[in-house]
């Protein structure tokens, strides 16, 4: 294990480095060249590790569930996938750095992004002001105009999917799920993407278009504001009320039931104009702001 000696905060206050969850006994050491040291996540399609390159260097490293690796068409088309999601880059997603579609288990490596997910910045300190969901926006709308640029949608876009960090808010996880298929259901019904941000098509095994993920742009900013979850039977416009006219007409949009008539991300990005409201200043609120520097320090992995 490696320790590092916290440092101190300007108010006083003791900052401790990130701990990782340790690797549990049945999870694997290595995977290809990557060494792993803790877990940083699971989800539907796998479980995704803190690693190290031969360099040293710190990746995370996707796994997909045993399952899915049973399946030859699957893993065909992760194999095609591959070949997409190597040609998205940008400075709002986690660049892909290695992958596998051999093996026992298919696997993804990226860059790994030092920073806590949207879904714990709101577990901790709740709704966001208008300038960082402004921001965050514009660095998501972005991210996801890139993958679809390369013929990608991403499928199960959500607060856990975004990390805030640094240089902004990053999107990852991107591209895999689509590998599951070209309908939202597999021939075993197994659903892609999480409830709660998934477009009404979604739920139906319809053919998915890059609409899917305007709907859960909107549903991740109605989450970010405060407004999600809704009430059964709730109407849009009063729980965005919160929010400025341009921001609450891109949730809206972005919530039709009809994908036709969501945005796309570069219509999202001439809505919001960019350079609006995002003069000097930091995008985050300090407590916001002191934990994503709690990601930065050196961490503590679990070996």
């Amino acid at each position: 294990m490696h320790r590092r000696t916290a440092r101190a905060a300007p108010d006083g206050l003791r900052l401790r480095p990130v701990r990782h969850d340790p690797l549990l006994p049945d999870d694997p050491r290595e995977v290809g060249r990557y060494r792993l040291t803790a877990r940083l996540g699971e989800g539907g399609m796998g479980t995704v590790y803190l690693g190290l390159s031969p360099g040293e260097r710190r990746v995370a490293v996707k796994v997909v569930r045993a399952d899915l690796a049973a399946d030859p068409g699957f893993r065909q088309r992760f194999a095609r996938e591959i070949d997409s999601v190597r040609r998205v880059g940008g400075f709002h997603t986690a660049q892909v750095v290695d992958a596998s579609s051999e093996g026992e288990r298919p696997w993804l490596v990226t860059e790994y992004i030092p920073g806590p997910s949207l879904q714990r910045v709101l577990d901790e300190h709740g709704a966001l002001p208008t300038r960082t969901l402004r921001a965050l926006a514009l660095g998501v709308a972005e991210a996801l105009e890139g993958i679809h640029a390369c013929g990608i949608v991403h499928r199960d876009l959500k607060p856990g999917n975004v990390i805030i960090a640094e240089s902004g808010a990053r999107v990852i996880d991107f591209g895999i799920a689509r590998a599951v298929g070209a309908t939202a259901l597999t021939r075993t019904d197994f659903l892609v993407g999480t409830r709660g941000f998934l477009a009404p098509e979604q739920l139906t095994g319809a053919p998915l278009t890059p609409a899917v993920d305007a709907y859960a742009f909107g549903m991740v900013l109605a989450h970010a504001c405060g407004a999600a979850p809704f009430p059964p039977g709730a109407r849009l416009e009063p729980a965005l009320r919160t929010l400025p006219a341009d921001l609450s007409a891109v949730v809206t949009a972005c919530l039709s039931a009809d994908p036709a008539a969501r945005p796309t991300p570069a219509q999202i990005l001439e809505h919001l104009g960019g350079g609006k409201d995002r003069g000097a200043g930091d995008w985050l609120p300090p407590a916001v702001r002191t934990l994503v520097g709690l990601h930065n320090m050196p961490t503590v992995d679990a070996d």
